[in-house]
């Protein structure tokens, strides 16, 4: 299959691409590298695909040209960095998204899987939710997702299958890493700091799930009957991996030799609580089949954050951090407000050209 994949150089699109082409598609790529400096080579090395430098606010549908299936990834990508300018999260993750759904169904695209998040369900409690659960999403990060899927629903007919993927909260290894996320950031307090720092209280329930294992989700509803997934959402996880936030602290400090547990001083409840149902996607898509655990993931990114020597500086830093590298490239007026490049300044070289960096 000919499959166009968004965002395809962020943390999740560099593990994906390279399970696609793997499964035997051709894959070409659509990014904006706002990260194309942020690479992590432990991690991996990035894939080379055909690629073009730009905004998903700007896509039309002679992008999309060609292709059977597109993948769409690419966003704001945390709570922080949608929250640093909300209406430009709208832009970019609902009405962008909806610009891209729409181009592809113009286009001939017959099938659309839309990255949404399992943060759709905000502040569901204690009890399990589903993917017929009501959504409370409790960020702009959030909300973006539940309105863009509400708005790409309509687009449904049967030559147009949109599916919504909602990952839980991702971790592990990356060419693109990241470590502000909860399991990747909690590894790297242990490792450099020998102290596992929680900024909430830990009792807020989150599920988690390997990137690679959200990888083989997309891939299963990318080859599955479109009649199987037509217009549904799927949560993409593993029942067993529901934690709270300090269970998830104490599977790091069972993994790094010599560290401890400590609340930051500001520590709180955190409103966004949610347990997740992954019943669905396990009795629809068989193919799906995930084999991380939270303790293989922690024991994935301590050997990589050890064997490079990795420091508090670095993890920190806006290099590894969203939303640090976005302002920091508006700072260095690489971007401006609106996270678009000035005209003036030439745009970042290609995927192919980049993949040797």
């Amino acid at each position: 299959m000919r499959v166009l994949v968004t965002g395809h150089r962020g943390y999740i699109g560099s593990v994906m691409v390279p399970m696609l082409l793997k499964a035997g598609h051709e894959v070409h790529g659509y990014d904006s590298e706002f990260y194309h400096r942020c690479t992590y080579f432990p991690g991996g090395q990035l894939p080379r695909v055909p690629g073009v430098c730009k905004d998903v606010r700007d896509i039309t549908q002679a992008d999309l040209e060609g292709f059977e299936a597109v993948i769409h990834l690419a966003a704001l990508s945390n709570d922080p960095l949608s929250n640093l300018n909300p209406e430009i999260t709208y832009e970019i993750n609902y009405r962008g998204s909806v610009r891209t759904a729409v181009a592809a169904k113009k286009a001939g695209v017959k099938r659309f899987l839309f990255a949404s998040s399992c943060s759709n369900y905000g502040a569901a409690g204690e009890g399990f939710v589903n993917e017929t659960a009501e959504l409370k999403p409790v960020s702009a990060y959030g909300i973006s997702k539940v309105l863009a899927e509400q708005e790409i629903a309509g687009l449904a007919d049967a030559n147009f299958c949109p599916v919504y993927m909602r990952p839980a909260t991702a971790y592990g290894l990356s060419p693109m890493l990241r470590f502000d996320i909860v399991l990747n950031n909690l590894t790297a307090w242990a490792v450099t700091e020998k102290l596992i720092l929680l900024k909430s209280d830990g009792t807020p329930w989150r599920p988690i799930v390997h990137i690679e294992d959200i990888s083989r989700a997309f891939l299963a509803a990318l080859e599955a009957p479109a009649d199987d997934v037509r217009n549904q959402a799927f949560n993409v996880g593993q029942d067993a991996h529901n934690y709270q936030i300090k269970e998830i602290a104490e599977i790091v400090a069972m993994t790094v030799p010599g560290c401890r547990l400590q609340y930051a001083s500001d520590a709180s409840p955190d409103t966004r609580s949610y347990r997740v149902d992954f019943g669905k996607i396990k009795r629809t898509l068989p193919a799906f089949k995930p084999t991380w655990t939270a303790a293989a993931g922690a024991a994935q990114l301590y050997k990589a954050y050890t064997s490079a020597g990795l420091t508090l500086a670095e993890f920190e830093g806006p290099h590894y951090q969203r939303i640090g590298q976005i302002q920091k490239l508006i700072r260095d007026h690489e971007i401006d407000e609106n996270l678009r490049r000035p005209r003036r300044m030439p745009e970042p070289a290609t995927h192919i050209a980049a993949a040797g960096i």
